[in-house]
């Protein structure tokens, strides 16, 4: 039977199949590989009720585990659009929704803004003014719940069995979103906190809900956004054609003659703030690929080592 992962709970699964929820777990060959399911995966489930094998991907938003392990995490696959959310208080910055929408763009989904708590700013038009110069035509919405603004935009996207994933900070609304669509509190939340401007986050794992003819997929507030791989092109695609206007390709951006990118700073065409979040970025898209490679490597490398031991066994067995 195929099924679509709608909550995880440890080595639990709460799975939709055939109008009809259940939960499963998985093999024992799958916890032994990490082959764990996450939510929006569709799956085989046996007549035993045990889940056998995740179907390929269409689409998987992944970031690096937390800690030092070198590590995917995948945090929900099967997308058609990716919500970053950020509330119009205190929480907005520019940088770590750069960083989101280049995560974004690596899933494959198509992604796009949400910004909450608008009855709570005095600069709403200031704000999105300068999220449209790192968008270049990604969709920006602004809500404000309490107001019931901005919400049938949203209503717009959950047609045609179109599944939607909201990720972003803790507090900035996205549980409070879900309700509202919903027309229920189905996701407890509390009132904003007057200390640090944030809502009191509840959220502690994923859950996808069905609202109107879509799904929508809660996560957690995510505290570091550790890139697990990714490609700047679409997020800073501005700044990567001034690159290629450099006149040399190896162009460091310092005092070199012809630095595209220096004229642009000079001009006012390019801000500071921005090349110094794009050369962050690359640094370390550039420092996690190198550490997934030296990774591979070495796994191969204690293979090749195993695989010897064995023979040398076999060899002095042979010889007795």
């Amino acid at each position: 039977m195929k099924g679509r992962i709608i909550s995880v709970f440890k080595n639990l699964y709460r799975v939709s199949v055939e109008n009809r929820e259940l939960n499963a777990p998985i093999t024992g060959n799958m916890i032994k590989s990490a082959n764990f399911p996450v939510v929006g995966d569709y799956v085989d489930i046996s007549h035993e009720g045990q889940i056998i094998e995740i179907f390929p991907r269409k689409t998987i938003l992944s970031r690096k585990a937390a800690g030092k392990e070198i590590k995917e995490q995948p945090i929900v696959s099967n997308v058609d659009f990716i919500f970053i959310v950020t509330s119009l208080n205190k929480d907005f910055n520019l940088a770590r929704l750069e960083r989101y929408l280049t995560m974004v763009y690596e899933s494959g989904a198509s992604p796009c803004f949400i910004l909450t708590k608008a009855d709570l700013d005095d600069e709403v038009d200031q704000k999105v003014t300068s999220l449209e110069e790192i968008a270049f035509g990604v969709p920006i919405h602004v809500i404000s719940a309490y107001e019931d603004r901005g919400i049938d935009e949203i209503k717009d996207y959950l047609k045609d069995e179109k599944t939607i994933g909201l990720i972003g900070s803790s507090g900035v609304g996205k549980s409070t979103l879900i309700n509202k669509l919903l027309g229920n509190e189905i996701i407890k939340t509390k009132e904003i906190r007057t200390i640090d401007d944030k809502g009191k986050h509840t959220t502690t794992s994923r859950e996808m809900f069905k609202v109107g003819d879509g799904y929508i997929i809660d996560t957690p507030g995510m505290r570091e956004i550790q890139m697990w791989s990714g490609d700047t092109s679409s997020s800073f695609e501005d700044v990567e054609e001034l690159v290629s206007q450099c006149r040399f390709s190896n162009c460091t951006h310092g005092n070199e003659p012809g630095c595209a990118i220096n004229k642009a700073i000079e001009n006012g065409d390019l801000k500071k703030e921005r090349l110094a979040s794009y050369l962050k970025l690359k640094r370390e898209i550039k420092n996690m690929e190198n550490k997934i490679n030296h990774g591979h490597k070495f796994a191969e490398k204690e293979k090749i080592k195993t695989m010897m031991g064995c023979l040398d066994k076999k060899k002095k067995i042979i010889h007795r």
